[in-house]
Order: structure tokens, then C-alpha cells, then sequence
């Protein structure tokens, strides 16, 4: 296996570990459980990013803008969002979360916390050059995918319905 092939494997592997460890975390803790990873980020993109709307959504997570609707929907329904329009853009609807959708959203960067302190150990290990290497290489690597996606014609809001794990229904 050359070194590409090693770095591609290790990335995934470490992801995969990373991704299964939090998900443990995630279905024990209460007042999480009953929630989807999706609907528990699109609260922390929407808790994050002021005026949240469906396009925004859809672009961050790399998702169709009729699948992000239908998690709105679900969310709203839940009680854990409200949709609000602009005085001046009745067109345009925002969403905001609800004094529950914040309760949730505290919850999960509680545990966020949890987690960058359950790594920290590694990280308190790693220098300033090679963090400023690794992020070189996160920012060239992204770059390329980007461009790759371009080249093939693809409008990531339209055409993938890939990220967060196969919970998006």
C-alpha cells in the first residue's frame, strides 16, 4: 500500500472510530435519544448561523434543499424550530429555535465538550507546524474535491443527499 493509499485509509478509519464513538455517546444521553444526528446538527447549524434558511441548510450539509425542507417540517412539528419571515422579504422563511430546540442544542455542546476534552490528550501533543501541516492539507485536499465536483457539473444543493449518515428521511 503506497502512502496516499495509507493516509486515505487512516483518514477513513479514524473518522469511522470518531464517528461510531460519538454516536455511543449520543444514543445513551438523555434528552438525545429520541433525536436523528440530522436533526440535532441542523439545531446546532441553526442555533450557530442567524438567519437560517432552507438554501443555507442544504449547502452546509451538503444536501438537497426538498430533503432539508423535510426535516424543517419534522423539526417545526416538533416543536424544536419556528419559521419567521423578514418584514421587508415575505418570500424568504428563516428558521430560529424554540426554547426547546435550544435546550436540545445546549445538551449536544455539552457533549461536544466532552469529546474535545476526551481528545485532548492527542491534540495537546501535536505542534504548531504540525497542525499547520495537517490543515494544509485538509484546506488542498478540499480544494481539489471542490473542483472535482465542479468539473463533473455537480450542484451539491441538487444533486447529493450523502452527509450525517443515512438518517435524512
Amino acid at each position: 500500500m503506497n502512502k496516499e493509499e495509507q493516509v486515505l485509509r487512516g483518514f477513513n478509519d479514524l473518522l469511522n472510530k470518531w464517528i461510531f464513538l460519538n454516536k455511543l455517546k449520543f444514543k445513551t444521553e438523555d434528552g438525545l435519544k429520541e433525536y436523528k444526528s440530522s436533526e440535532i446538527h441542523c439545531l446546532e447549524y441553526i442555533g450557530r448561523n442567524a438567519d437560517s434558511n432552507v438554501t443555507k441548510l442544504a449547502e452546509s450539509f451538503y444536501m438537497t434543499r426538498g430533503a432539508i425542507s423535510k426535516l424543517a417540517k419534522k423539526l417545526i412539528k416538533k416543536g424544536l424550530i419556528a419559521s419567521y419571515q423578514k418584514p421587508d422579504n415575505k418570500k424568504e422563511i428563516y428558521f430560529r429555535l424554540t426554547p426547546q430546540g435550544e435546550a436540545i442544542n445546549k445538551v449536544h455542546e455539552e457533549l461536544h465538550k466532552e469529546f474535545r476534552e476526551r481528545d485532548k490528550a492527542v491534540f495537546e501533543q501535536v505542534t504548531e507546524e504540525q497542525f499547520e501541516s495537517m490543515l494544509s492539507f485538509v484546506e488542498k485536499y478540499s480544494r481539489h474535491l471542490d473542483a472535482e465536483l465542479k468539473k463533473q457539473g455537480v450542484d451539491i444543493t441538487k444533486d447529493l443527499d450523502i452527509t450525517m449518515g443515512n438518517d435524512f428521511e
